[in-house]
């Protein structure tokens, strides 16, 4: 669809809440307002439409709105600054274990008994801890994002999607996963350090995006049909990773 080049940000104030959203003319019939994932709230409407027209719509919508731009906010990781020294702790599938850093003739990462043995080639430092940890975590994510996967593929199949996506695991600031219009799951590697059952949530949440790419309430009913405890399960990943 053709999208003229009056494109231009405005706000609507919704109670104590104020909406900022990109209004978008096209050769459309009716207005669209969209949600995405980064927050961002686009509004797509008719090429005579007034603007005043457009805000009332908008604010009528206000309350949906928020509700997605809150339900967003889960994506955003909460991870706490680490200094990678003796005793700290650090997660990994929703268990926490103290750090302990041996020097060594080897660089290696093991998990025992409730400690992170960090052992590394002269003397320990945080520098060469946080590395070797990092590797660590993303040698686990392929592992356990894989399997988280293929968990849930079996469900999906049964809706008619017949492509799996592909894999891409990386750091994120501001997500826990993302699908693109290509077919590409990004999931974020701290997520590994979130429960099995967190990391199945994020999972199916990227999945459904597969039929419904927006979140519309067709999303929230196939969400709900195949995991009816999300949010729950939601509550439990904030918690986690707070």
């Amino acid at each position: 669809m053709e999208i003229s080049n009056r494109s231009h940000y405005y706000f609507i104030n919704s109670g104590q809440k104020k909406i900022d959203f990109l209004l978008q003319y096209s050769n459309r019939k009716t207005m669209e307002i969209a949600v995405h994932p980064n927050g961002k709230v686009i509004v797509k409407a008719p090429e005579q439409s007034k603007l005043v027209d457009i805000e009332t719509k908008v604010r009528k919508r206000a309350r949906w709105i928020i509700r997605q731009l809150k339900y967003f906010e889960q994506f955003n990781p909460r991870v706490s600054v680490r200094c990678y020294v003796n005793g700290e702790t650090h997660r990994y599938l929703g268990k926490q274990y103290r750090l302990k850093l041996i020097e060594g003739k080897k660089n290696t990462v093991k998990l025992s008994r409730g400690f992170f043995y960090i052992t590394c080639e002269g003397h320990p430092t945080p520098e060469v801890a946080k590395k070797l940890l990092n590797a660590w975590y993303m040698e686990k994510a392929r592992f356990q994002f894989s399997e988280s996967v293929h968990r849930c593929w079996d469900k999906f199949s049964r809706q008619g999607i017949s492509t799996k996506p592909n894999l891409s695991i990386r750091r994120m600031k501001t997500r826990w996963g993302s699908l693109s219009h290509k077919g590409t799951m990004t999931l974020n590697v701290d997520l590994v350090k979130a429960p099995k059952e967190c990391i199945d949530y994020v999972v199916i949440h990227e999945l459904c995006h597969l039929k419904y790419y927006n979140h519309s309430p067709d999303f929230y009913k196939l969400l709900e049909s195949i995991m009816p405890e999300w949010k729950k399960i939601k509550h439990m990943l904030e918690l986690s990773m707070s």
